[in-house]
């Protein structure tokens, strides 16, 4: 059950980490027109307050995926959003406005992260399995990961593809740990308990190769 805990919490931070680069963008753009004095503020008060904001929102998330199939659904729009890291170029950020004054700042910062953060909401939901503490927990400990490391992991995933499958195959694999815990499937799988283990590291594998097959032909096109 330890090993099981640490797992969701490792797995729910390596999710911020894998969707928070974006983060980083949106404060840098949100608060560039500010003076120097008040940049830092604008960082940690939108930073914080988006925070809170996501883990009212990855809450109620939680108790949504209670429904039944909707945590299945929830698997399957996982896989998607994998899908779209693996291939495409990532969120826009292009449209993002600079406030000219803290207040306009940090409404921009918690606005555009509300935007931005449904597919962040959706994996962490899925990787807690309904435990609202690890949902808290995880949320916590990648914040200053989030604030700090951001940057520099947005900097590397752009210049060392590799780390954008590693993220594609987090995602993916907390999609396959989805789909396995849909309640109203527990009879199927446990008939067949060989892919209720091996459903998640079958996502990653398809997931993987389908991503790498449709970029190595925008690569040759």
């Amino acid at each position: 059950m330890e090993l099981e805990l640490l797992t969701a919490i490792l797995l729910i931070i390596g999710i911020d980490i894998v969707l928070g680069g974006d983060n980083a963008i949106v404060i840098a753009l949100a608060s560039r027109n500010l003076p120097e004095s008040k940049r830092n503020k604008a960082i940690f008060l939108g930073t914080g307050l988006a925070i809170v904001t996501r883990i009212i929102l990855t809450v109620l998330a939680v108790y949504l995926l209670q429904i039944p199939f909707l945590q299945f659904v929830g698997g399957l729009l996982l896989l998607y959003i994998a899908y779209n890291l693996l291939v495409d170029d990532g969120h826009d950020n292009r449209d993002i406005q600079a406030g000219v004054t803290l207040g306009a700042a940090v409404k921009t910062i918690v606005f555009a992260d509300i935007v931005m953060g449904f597919d962040n909401v959706i994996a962490v939901a899925g990787a807690a399995h309904g435990n609202i503490y690890l949902v808290i927990i995880g949320l916590l400990f990648s914040v200053p990961i989030i604030i700090w490391g951001s940057k520099l992991i947005l900097y590397l995933m752009e210049r060392f593809t590799a780390l954008v499958y590693v993220g594609g195959g987090i995602l993916a694999f907390t999609a396959g740990n989805m789909l396995v815990h849909e309640e109203r499937l527990q009879p199927f799988f446990n008939h067949y308990s060989m892919l209720k283990l091996g459903l998640p590291l079958i996502t990653v594998v398809l997931l993987l190769g389908i991503g790498y097959w449709v970029n190595s032909n925008k690569i040759r096109n």
